[in-house]
């Protein structure tokens, strides 16, 4: 049985460049980039090197770029961070009712500090208003944070726009652009963001690693004390083959973005369709437009989705039903729900995000299997019967 891996938004495999840049670091160059000895100096210079890198796919200066173990570790430091340095200009945070959990949890953590934070709403397509952004900004206002892309749904924010916004009142922006860079161009010098923040494992390299751009002049409090690393910024020793992979990872997606754009959105579009035609009774959802070119997420009316994600499981293909940092819950998408899908619908609701090695083949696949399977598991739904009868 082929093994088809449909399920990138969780996480990419490590690419052959990025392994082999990695390996001397993991062998020969074993040293601390802080020693000052021979040992040292290799592993230093890799790090700044890696530094550069990530720095070119994302336009801003090495000084800006701390370097983070995780996408979710970036969040809180951004979140936390700045919440803490400027709590004596204000205590109220903006965001977005379908942020990540990374974001959403930590916003939570700052109320229960004594922040306040304003969850905007989002449309059917899973888009928010720049006027309800606007209508919630309040002189006590210091942070807005909105992702670039949403993780379940593909869907682009206006991240300039906002930025544009914040901007103008002299409020601090952070967007997660972990599900978006290396698969869409940033430019934060064009997008008037503050903060940033990407990870490893999403675009191709190791997991273990991320990165937070902190705009010049911006201040944020520690969330890690330690040592000197990264300009008193963030202690702990640096993860230096995780940095060299990052840092390759972030050099392959700047070269080859236009190719990947045009094949992935060319693959997720026939699967869209391909599935519309086949299968009745589903939605495609999230922005017609604005959307990442490789995910797809699409609700099937009178199926239970987890129980669909093991039929495909069975026939050798991996999905999933929305962020894999909530697998296991039993409760409905926050992002569908917020929607305003049923918990119904939402439950039955498949992400197929596509990767750089996906082909044709294997989205023709998918949809010669998946007809079956969703008939099969309908047939035994009497609110299916009803719907047909």
């Amino acid at each position: 049985m082929n093994k088809i891996y449909f399920d990138h938004n969780a996480t990419t495999p490590v690419i052959d460049e990025v392994f082999e840049a990695m390996v001397p670091f993991l062998k020969e160059q074993w040293g601390n980039p802080s020693s000052i000895h021979w040992a040292g100096r290799g592993t230093k210079k890799a790090v700044e090197d890696g530094r550069e890198k990530i720095c070119a796919l994302l336009n801003c200066a090495p000084l800006e770029l701390i370097f983070t173990s995780s996408g979710t570790e970036g969040d809180n430091h951004a979140i936390k961070g700045l919440a803490w340095a400027k709590k004596d200009k204000g205590n109220h945070i903006i965001t977005t009712k379908v942020e990540h959990p990374a974001v959403l949890n930590t916003c939570k953590h700052l109320q229960k500090e004594g922040f306040e934070v304003t969850y905007l709403d989002v449309d059917k397509y899973g888009m928010i208003s720049l006027d309800d952004l606007k209508a919630a900004i309040t002189p006590k206002t210091i942070l807005i944070t909105v992702m670039f892309a949403n993780n379940e749904t593909g869907v682009i924010f206006p991240i300039k726009e906002i930025g544009a916004i914040a901007r103008e009142k002299g409020i601090t922006f952070h967007t997660d652009a972990v599900q978006a860079a290396g698969k869409i161009k940033i430019d934060v010098q064009d997008l008037n963001v503050d903060l940033l923040t990407i990870s490893g494992h999403k675009l191709y390299g190791p997991k273990g690693i991320g990165a937070l751009y902190v705009k010049r002049g911006t201040r944020l409090v520690p969330l890690i004390h330690g040592g000197h690393h990264e300009r008193n910024r963030r202690g702990g020793t640096e993860n230096v083959a995780g940095i060299v992979g990052m840092g390759k990872a972030a050099d392959v997606a700047l070269r080859d973005m236009d190719r990947e754009i045009e094949h992935l959105t060319m693959l997720r579009n026939r699967l869209e369709k391909g599935m519309a035609e086949r299968v009745p009774h589903i939605t495609v959802n999230g922005h017609p437009d604005r959307r990442l070119p490789n995910t797809a997420n699409i609700s099937f009316e009178f199926v239970e989705g987890e129980s669909l994600l093991l039929n495909l499981d069975m026939k050798g293909i991996a999905a999933s039903s929305g962020s894999a940092c909530t697998s296991g819950s039993l409760e409905p998408s926050h992002v569908l729900v917020s929607m305003g899908m049923t918990h119904e619908l939402s439950h039955g609701s498949v992400r197929f995000s596509l990767g750089k090695s996906n082909t044709i083949e294997e989205i023709d696949y998918l949809l010669e299997i998946m007809p079956p399977i969703v008939e099969r598991m309908r047939s035994m739904s009497p609110l299916y019967a009803g719907a047909k009868g």
